[in-house]
């Protein structure tokens, strides 16, 4: 008996076997090669063809099939990890309407400053957790806006996930985790934030019904049988956004468990079991994949856009062509703690979101000719960079969560001794390495959804920690040079 899962990114499709007796997983494809196009008419605009999705679904599961040669009428169930925050308009006919706007579009950023400014702060705090923002109901509020014609033929508005589980069940659903993270749910009334709707004049009928995260989400219909090459009836069984199944698929379930990831941007998800605010709202509160209303569970995100592209950006200008991360590190390890000084500020890649949306940019003090090289200007990368996570951690930890491990998968940033030490030493907290990835954790959590595991713990509980990072020796020398980081950050943010 096997497990299918699949991870909708904005850059490619990835889908997984895993053997559901054994939790082993299979083989693992990913399609396109390349990055997908993302569509971007104007600045700060993004979007993305739903059915160019559904195409690369198709060949990621035909190429899995001909690698392990499995039976498609032995594989029970199907489960969906998805880029999140994203909107899909489809008409009575399930056609789609207009390309997704997707998560990394900006348009919609003042259509949820106003409607925070209508309904108030302290309502929307209370209620949402958070501004509306620009997340997906935003975005159909400015569909509404700006395309009437388009509007005026919405039959259901889908999340990414929803509109693949849509393709393969003919069955418009959504589920509460994925209502949280469009801005739709009301934690404190448990139910669909009908005030949002009415604010944005946006009818009520246009949310799908609504599901479970893990459990009954649909069959596959015979068209998407032939069109997949998997057996007809197959059960989809699980569906959530991209960061709570990464944090799930990491074994973060409970209260004080955090998740990390350190790609392009950055990303820390932690477990609370009770709603948190923060008033400046530089971070976002979603329903998590194992909540229930008896005993919830809440994943607060937050996001560091300047993580990985700073370190990148860095290899660029100053590596020769063809030298490997793995020779930086080792270049890098050559120069001390605190890199003799140096210290970079990583907020280059737009607005930050911790900083409350301000623009800082990237910058490189206490540069000195005569003593700072290559090295420790890619150790000052490292260190800047895990300073930013620290300062979001604290921002977590000042509203309510208690930070003891950070799991984090097998590669990106957390691959680097020097990035992952620095966190942990700071901290204080031990940073567990597993090697877990988005789409075999969606085939896992499919595998509760029909019934095979009890339990998300019983299906994660084999996800064993392949290397551990302690806080040791050098910890007060981390703590010094994070203290100055942190001072020199104060006077940037007092100037702007």
């Amino acid at each position: 008996m096997y497990l299918i899962g699949y991870d909708i990114g904005s850059s490619s499709i990835k889908a997984a076997l895993v053997e559901a007796s054994t939790g082993k997983t299979l083989s693992i494809k990913q399609y396109p090669e390349s990055e997908m196009e993302i569509i971007s008419k104007q600045t700060g605009w993004a979007e993305q063809q739903p059915e160019v999705w559904w195409d690369n679904v198709k060949i990621a599961t035909e190429r899995l099939l001909e690698e392990t040669k499995v039976n498609p009428a032995d594989i029970k169930s199907i489960g969906i990890s998805y880029q999140m925050h994203g909107m899909v308009l489809v008409d009575k006919d399930y056609q789609v309407l207009r390309p997704s706007i997707i998560w990394c579009d900006s348009r919609a950023v003042e259509v949820g400053n106003r409607a925070f400014e209508e309904i108030g702060a302290e309502k929307c705090l209370t209620h949402l957790l958070n501004s509306p923002g620009n997340f997906t109901a935003s975005k159909v509020k400015w569909v509404k806006d700006h395309e009437p014609e388009v509007y005026a033929r919405i039959h259901k508005m889908l999340l990414p996930g929803d509109f693949i589980a849509l393709r393969m069940t003919d069955r418009a659903c959504t589920t509460v985790s994925g209502l949280s993270e469009a801005m739709l749910w009301d934690f404190k009334n448990e139910n669909v934030a009908s005030f949002l709707l009415e604010n944005y004049g946006i009818n009520e009928s246009l949310i799908p019904e609504i599901v479970n995260t893990v459990g009954d989400q649909g069959t596959l219909t015979q068209a998407a049988a032939d069109f997949l090459g998997l057996a007809v009836g197959t059960q989809v069984s699980y569906r959530a956004g991209d960061q709570p199944n990464n944090a799930m698929s990491l074994n973060v379930l409970n209260p004080g468990e955090i998740a990390a990831t350190g790609g392009t941007s950055g990303v820390v998800y932690g477990i609370v079991d009770k709603p948190q605010v923060d008033p400046k709202t530089r971070v976002n509160p979603f329903i998590h994949v194992n909540h229930t209303s008896s005993d919830p569970r809440i994943g607060i995100l937050l996001c560091v856009n300047g993580a990985g592209i700073q370190y990148s950006w860095m290899k660029q200008m100053l590596a020769s062509e063809g030298t490997t991360y793995e020779e930086i590190e080792r270049l890098a390890a050559t120069a001390p703690v605190n890199s003799d000084g140096l210290r970079v500020i990583p907020f280059g890649n737009g607005a930050e979101r911790i900083l409350e949306n301000e623009n800082v940019g990237s910058q490189v003090i206490n540069l000195h000719f005569n003593t700072h090289k290559k090295a420790h200007l890619y150790r000052a990368a490292l260190e800047g960079i895990a300073y930013s996570f620290i300062y979001g951690v604290e921002i977590m930890q000042h509203i309510g969560m208690e930070v003891s491990v950070i799991k984090v998968g097998n590669d990106n940033l957390f691959q680097s001794a020097i990035f992952s030490n620095t966190i942990s030493n700071v901290l204080g907290c031990k940073i567990e390495m597993l090697d877990a990835t988005g789409a075999v954790g969606a085939a896992k959590a499919s595998g509760v959804g029909i019934g095979f595991y009890q339990s998300l713990g019983e299906a994660f509980e084999k996800v064993v920690p392949v290397k551990v990072y302690e806080n040791g020796q050098d910890r007060a020398a981390y703590q010094a040079g994070y203290k100055l980081w942190k001072t020199d950050l104060e006077k940037i943010l007092a100037k702007n």
